[in-house]
């Protein structure tokens, strides 16, 4: 068993999101405790393979396997990198695995390991289950034993290397190990029942030969176990009670107690306990689609904002605590079921309504003119830096002759029921004074390049003395407060709610409008330093985050999401 000595262990703390209750799970954990089953020791495990960024999804299985340890005062939760396939596994991986896990606010501190420390003792146990009579070297061809195998209607058959001795099957696994043989030509097959109706009972593969390069141990061994032989055992090794895994490991469950028990000798036994998998509207949790999309280039990779990978949703601006809210609001069950990505939306704007602090940009400006201010005056006032925090304090916004507002906010014929700007119509500019259409000029492309307005003197600070209503509030941005930002209007990445339909490639629903840039747009120049992922609420316009390729002076911005939800009346209409 590995684990760390007493003095070293610390008592986990629950959830960053609180105490999320009873759920079956639970109750299994806190029966065990209550009975004294494995001297009321409790240890989880968080195995996930370095072969790309983790997702939402396995967020779930994060908070899961963390908030389950916090159940006992010295419960502990390992994080085991299973790093079985070195072709498909990076040091990147490793590193991004760590850094989200950290960014939920979880802490495995020296509880950090991999199936790679096993590789070893891994290997002396499958030649314990050749010498056992439970294990043997298959010399079939990958297709000859896909073949042989059977299927949920036809029972296999048994390879005709099925009866060879002992003292042969540890001598041809030595030289499989030695590198004698090369890929295809010999597996290492568990030997349990080729008519057994679950196919993963029916002599499952052990070991396989890989030639190539391992990320941790190099070009030392050529030969890799399969998942459901090193996932159990090293459960067993590091003294895991509850393995807890998503619903399509249950059929792999025989499989996985069956492994245990033919090595035998470990003492506590883990118990592999099933939940269902989090699946979200909108939006792909395959691994293997996901690294399509980055392979393919419809995405920027792994990071994106669009990506449902904890590291796109840290760019886009998502806080960690709305993540491990949504999960915990969706719940722990036995059945698969979709949830409603308008829910985690919901969740988002909730939290960051309460974190993001208020400013002002315009991300598709206008040059507003006031014709009767003069040349060089200046007007200060003074905006609450969020609202329902007014120990947040306060930001200036300077009002001078030349301003900016957003082009959608000026038309020349408009309907009825618009509040905004129009010919010799007025509004409010947040928190500074009312002003009111004269002139549009545009160029020779009759695009709107400039508005002259008049303002009212009397209006300073929003209000009249004689009492007039305008309906229309726009937000705004001076010559004087303005600098040059980028930003990135980020949306769905699928139009469709359930993009993994068996009737269409989920490529076929990719949003076409899922990211516009707009690279003339202005913002306050207290945001020129703000540091990366830095959160702030446009007014009027959304929630935006500082993304990583922000430069000195001109910073880029994520929109992390919009005010309201559109996406409804945009589809209906």
């Amino acid at each position: 068993m590995t684990d760390l000595p007493a003095s070293e262990k610390q008592p986990l703390e629950s959830s960053p999101s609180g105490d999320e209750g009873l759920h079956f799970i639970a109750e299994i954990v806190e029966d065990d405790l209550r009975t004294g089953k494995n001297g009321a020791r409790l240890q989880t495990r968080f195995p996930p393979e370095p072969n790309g960024y983790l997702h939402i999804g396995h967020a779930k299985a994060i908070w899961i396997n963390f908030t389950i340890a916090a159940r006992a005062p010295f419960g502990a939760c390992n994080l085991r990198l299973d790093d079985t396939n070195p072709a498909t596994e990076e040091d990147r991986f490793v590193r991004s695995i760590q850094e989200d896990i950290r960014w939920l606010g979880y802490d495995v501190g020296k509880r950090v390991f991999f199936a790679s420390d096993y590789f070893e003792r891994l290997y002396e146990c499958a030649q314990t289950l050749v010498r056992k009579g439970l294990a043997y070297v298959d010399s079939q061809s990958p297709e000859e034993i896909r073949d042989k195998r059977g299927n949920f209607y036809t029972p296999g058959q048994d390879s005709p290397y099925r009866t060879r001795s002992v003292e042969e099957n540890l001598d041809l696994l030595a030289r499989m190990r030695n590198g004698e043989f090369e890929e295809g030509q010999a597996v290492l097959r568990a030997k349990i029942d080729m008519t057994h109706p679950n196919m993963n009972m029916r002599d499952p593969l052990i070991y396989r030969i890989r030639k190539a390069h391992h990320h941790r141990t190099g070009d030392a061994w050529c030969i890799y176990p399969m998942y459901d032989f090193a996932h159990p055992l090293s459960d067993a090794f590091e003294g895991v009670t509850h393995s807890l895994c998503s619903l399509e490991f249950e059929n792999h469950r025989p499989l996985y107690d069956w492994f245990i028990e033919a090595v035998g000798g470990f003492d506590p036994v883990p118990r592999q306990i099933e939940f269902a998998r989090l699946n979200v509207t909108h939006t792909v949790l395959s691994k293997r689609k996901l690294q399509e999309l980055v392979q393919l280039e419809k995405v920027s990779g792994w990071d994106d904002p669009r990506m449902p990978t904890l590291a796109g949703m840290r760019r886009r601006g998502y806080l960690p605590q709305s993540i491990l809210a949504f999960i915990e609001r969706t719940g722990v069950a036995k059945r698969d079921n979709m949830v409603e990505i308008e829910l985690l939306e919901h969740q988002i704007r909730e939290d960051l309504n309460r974190e993001a602090n208020r400013t002002m940009a315009v991300i598709d400006p206008v040059k507003v003119t006031i014709t009767n201010m003069a040349e060089g005056e200046k007007h200060t006032f003074s905006i609450p830096v969020h609202p329902e925090y007014p120990e947040r304090g306060t930001r200036e916004v300077t009002l001078e002759r030349e301003l900016y507002i957003e082009r959608e906010d000026y038309l020349e014929s408009p309907p009825k029921k618009w509040f905004r700007l129009a010919p010799g119509q007025e509004v409010r500019l947040r928190g500074a004074c009312f002003i009111r259409a004269v002139e549009a000029r545009r160029d020779e492309r009759g695009k709107l390049v400039e508005l002259l307005c008049t303002w009212d003197p009397e209006s300073k600070g929003g209000g009249t003395p004689d009492g007039r209503k305008v309906r229309g509030t726009l937000h705004w941005i001076s010559k004087t407060d303005a600098i040059s930002c980028e930003v990135h209007l980020y949306d769905r990445l699928f139009s469709e709610p359930e993009p993994e339909s068996e009737d269409r490639s989920f490529l076929e629903c990719l949003n076409p409008d899922s990211l516009q840039i707009r690279a003339e747009a202005l913002c306050d120049r207290s945001l020129a330093q703000s540091p990366e992922g830095a959160v702030f609420q446009f007014e009027r316009l959304g929630y935006f985050c500082v993304d990583r390729t922000s430069t000195p002076g001109r910073p880029v911005f994520n929109r992390t999401i919009g005010l309201r939800d559109s996406w409804a009346k945009i589809a209906q209409s």
